[in-house]
């Protein structure tokens, strides 16, 4: 049996398309049972400038091990980060 999706409104601003999605199940829309999964490479994660205060020797063994890996200090202390929380959800 084929699903029923409901129908599409048309939008006059992008405005009006971003708050109908925010208030419907995009499921009721289209029928995903067919869906097939994608890759996006090159699509970047958003994110978000924090300020974190490191104890001074802390920073130097980071930016030591970076130097070591040959990445910038800050993408060494977002591996690090990842890793760890990988780790952790994994036990």
């Amino acid at each position: 049996m084929k699903s029923k999706t409901k129908k599409i409104p048309k939008f006059k601003t992008e405005e009006q398309e971003r708050d109908f999605w925010a208030k419907n199940d995009a499921t009721e829309f289209f029928d995903v049972k067919g869906g097939k999964k994608m890759n996006f490479p090159n699509l970047k994660p958003s994110t978000q400038t924090i300020s974190i205060r490191l104890p001074e020797d802390l920073l130097e063994e980071i930016k030591v091990l970076a130097n070591k890996r040959d990445v910038p200090y800050q993408s060494l202390i977002k591996i690090l980060l990842r890793e760890s929380l990988d780790d952790d959800s994994a036990a």
